[in-house]
């Protein structure tokens, strides 16, 4: 793209090729050229002429003489003789360049054109202020753009300033030279017309973008300042141009320029198109300043007369002529001009101008939306970088799972002067974790390049995005703290897992992401709490924020880890969804308060009695070993719990590794890495209550019989129990389902009586299978037994 037509062009810069008459040599091309010296002494480069001249075989070329000014060298230093080159340029092949490395999309060249007229009309605008005679020839301040598909054409007509003779040849026969940026000069040096300008135009080129879908481009143009009316014309191929005056009285101008395309073969179908035009107008020229009008086709309904005949009456005799008009409505097709801007630029106003309405009106017609925005700032920066912005929060979130979390959604358009430039910045002004936020952002002085399609300063754009994602928390923030909770009820609903996921990718504004979170809590079953308020409701003694994570409210409210917890009144996160766990993880404090996961080994609650758990490791000391001894690797140890006062044990993970939930959510994964699972996974810490009968029982079973069938199935039975229970899942569920059925046979077998009947009825089944084994059994052969309808039967 721009690298390409500057290494084409070598170390100078070429600031404008201007073709000339030049007598029998053909058009001569003038430039500005930066010439680079070698050495203590710099070149300074007063003017370049660019000479033409035909070579044979080798098409038009063009030759460069440079005429400079070398710096004066000291007395008695000798002058070293050089001999002077030219360059060589092919002015065919540099707009070829132009066209075509420039430009990513073919349709940009209707955002270059109408920008171009959208400056010659503040040009004149801005003339006026001095010499109102400018604006004698009447007409309105406006563009208009009519596409004709049977001819292949796009006509571009505006009422601005126009050009003279001399300047069609400054401006269109002059590659790279802008005359708005010459207009702009004149008016910073002109102190009293000030500099503060919407004009668009700054490298010179963005004329040449028609070629991108023309074989043949034609400007008429009218100044003001000539009587006459020009036209110049160019094809696409062509290193020449043709400028004439116009003779035909049905293509005067009273003011202004009318460009007509005639579009190549291949684009005539999209580009002739009125509905094409009108949305690429929407699209890129919304909020032009001035109203731009297509061409377009309409219908309406009309009630035209006809004529139809009577039928006569019983009795009459039918007369020829007499006929009744009977009115008729029809639907009628015509064209007629569309005004495409009408939705104005309601960022460019005062915020204290503006209704609540008409934002989110604006909101609707610029992103298509049907419901109001949740809410919406409207703010302009200064300083480094000026830039004026309204951002929204939408009213619900994208219906489509493709949208979200998706850093290419093209919620946020980018424009300079008004004028759009991209909504394609992946990730570039927002980051992913905020892309649900629509908005635009208008600046005068963004560093783009040639084709406007780029941003090519990244301090600039990391600025830019600071300042926006900040502008963005303070809307979020605005809605957490208003008094109506429900509109915060919605953003969380829609946009919850997008604040999460900000937990994780943006460390740097943890600050401002941690407040905005919301969970259910074991004293909050139904409402959700923020972290502000779990830390004002905690004991002065409570050094930790306590949380459980989970796959749903109801086995977080159920999970054996919170027994001692709530008995103590300590309350306890319940973190339900995929993502919260890995968010708190990122945290990892909040208010110099560390997240503590309630389901992970040595758990501190604070309060414990040192002497009474010392006496209950060395009462149970020979159960932990001997329960041990027969899980074997399953467990890692086996210790007295702090955390039960209902449930026999409990299986814990180590500190370390994966949780049990986390362990769910990796096995599920599409993509996982089963090699990492067993590493990540951790140890697994098998915790006893020491007041359960269960584990009592067990007790005595180790001292007393430890080698007893039974009491080691009941180790295994309560292992496999306290997996589910934990949130594991069991290696063998259909092993475990047969173990819990073979104990309740034998809790259940002859407790309550079995019927007589019952009994009888099987000891009979079992005899007669007895007496039907020692009987003989006739067996037929298949073959032998035939239908009657058998077609193979003899």
């Amino acid at each position: 793209m721009a690298p390409a037509l500057s290494r084409s062009l070598g170390a100078s810069s070429v600031a404008a090729l201007r073709p000339t008459p030049s007598r029998g040599r053909g058009p001569t091309l003038r430039s500005a050229v930066a010439v680079q010296g070698r050495g203590a002494a710099a070149v300074a480069a007063r003017g370049v002429r660019w000479e033409a001249g035909r070579r044979k075989g080798k098409g038009r070329m063009v030759g460069v003489r440079c005429e400079a000014a070398v710096t004066e060298k000291p007395a008695g230093e000798e002058e070293a003789a050089g001999e002077q080159f030219e360059y060589q340029a092919e002015v065919s092949r540099l707009l070829d360049l132009i066209v075509h490395s420039l430009y990513s999309h073919k349709e940009v060249f209707l955002r270059e054109l109408v920008s171009n007229a959208s400056d010659a009309l503040d040009k004149l605008r801005f003339l006026s202020v001095t010499d109102s005679s400018v604006l004698s020839d009447g007409g309105e301040l406006e563009i208009r753009i009519k596409p004709d598909p049977e001819a292949g054409t796009i006509t571009i007509t505006d009422t601005g300033i126009g050009m003279t003779k001399d300047e069609l040849k400054d401006c269109l026969g002059t590659i790279a030279q802008s005359g708005t940026s010459k207009f702009l000069k004149a008016l910073k040096e002109n102190k009293d017309l000030g500099a503060d300008n919407g004009l668009i135009g700054q490298f010179g080129v963005g004329f040449y973008s028609a070629f991108l879908v023309a074989e043949k481009v034609v400007v008429s143009t009218k100044s003001p300042k000539a009587d006459k009316q020009y036209v110049w014309e160019a094809m696409a191929d062509s290193s020449s141009y043709v400028i004439k005056e116009e003779t035909d009285p049905e293509k005067m101008l009273t003011r202004g320029t009318q460009i007509t395309l005639f579009l190549r073969d291949d684009d005539k179908y999209e580009f002739a198109d009125p509905g094409r035009i009108q949305g690429l107008v929407k699209n890129y020229s919304q909020f032009v300043s001035f109203p731009i009008y297509t061409w377009q086709e309409k219908s309406r309904t009309v009630e035209v007369e006809e004529e139809e005949e009577e039928e006569p009456k019983e009795g009459e005799e039918a007369t020829e002529g007499e006929k009744k008009k009977k009115k008729k409505t029809i639907t009628e097709k015509y064209w007629d001009w569309e005004l495409a801007n009408e939705t104005k630029p309601i960022w460019m106003r005062n915020p204290k101008e503006v209704e609540k309405t008409e934002y989110n009106e604006f909101y609707k017609k610029a992103f298509n939306e049907f419901l109001d925005p949740l809410a919406y700032t409207h703010f302009t920066t200064e300083g480094e970088v000026e830039f004026r912005s309204v951002l929204y929060i939408p009213g619900m979130a994208p219906l489509s799972n493709e949208e979200i979390m998706n850093p290419k959604t093209k919620n946020i358009r980018l424009y300079v002067k008004r004028v759009f430039i991209s909504d394609d910045f992946d990730g570039e002004l927002f980051p992913r974790y905020l892309s649900f936020v629509k908005g635009v952002v208008d600046s005068n002085d963004l560093p783009l390049n040639v084709s406007r399609e780029i941003l090519q300063e990244s301090r600039i754009v990391r600025i830019m995005r600071k300042r926006l994602v900040r502008k963005t928390f303070d809307m979020i923030q605005e809605i957490a703290e208003k008094e109506d909770k429900e509109d915060y009820k919605k953003f969380w609903e829609s946009f919850g897992k997008f604040v999460k996921l900000g937990c994780i990718e943006d460390t740097g504004n943890h600050k401002r992401l941690a407040p905005l979170l919301r969970f259910y809590s074991s004293k909050n079953e139904t409402d959700l709490i923020s972290l502000d308020q779990y830390v004002e409701n905690m004991p002065e003694n409570q050094k930790a924020i306590y949380y459980i994570a989970t796959d749903s409210l109801q086995s977080a409210k159920t999970a054996p880890f919170l027994e001692k917890l709530v008995q103590k009144d300590i309350e306890v996160l319940y973190l339900i969804e995929p993502i919260d766990e890995v968010a708190i993880q990122n945290l990892q404090t909040y208010k110099e308060k560390k997240f503590v996961d309630i389901s992970k080994e040595d758990l501190e609650l604070g309060d414990e009695d040192e002497d009474k758990e010392n006496e209950s490791k060395q009462e149970y000391t020979l159960l932990c070993d001997w329960i041990k001894q027969q899980l074997g690797d399953k467990v890692a140890k086996v210790q007295i719990s702090k955390r039960l006062s209902s449930s026999p044990c409990v299986l814990v993970s180590g500190k370390f590794g994966w949780s049990a939930n986390m362990e769910r959510l990796m096995k599920a994964q599409t993509l996982g890495d089963t090699s990492s699972l067993e590493f990540m996974r951790g140890r697994r810490i098998f915790e006893i209550n020491p007041d359960h009968p269960i584990v009592k029982d067990l007790s005595a079973a180790c001292k007393n019989e430890p080698e007893s069938t039974e009491a080691k199935r009941a180790v295994e039975l309560l292992y496999e129990t306290a997996l589910i229970s934990s949130g594991y899942t069991p290696d063998s569920p259909a092993e475990l389902g047969g173990k819990i059925y073979e104990m309740m046979t034998i809790a259940l077998g002859g407790r309550w009586g079995r019927p007589e009947e019952s009994e009888a009825a099987t000891s009979e089944s079992n005899v007669e299978v007895e007496s039907s084994e020692g009987s003989a059994t006739e067996v037929v052969e298949p073959s032998e037994v035939r239908p009657e309808s058998d077609p193979w039967k003899d």
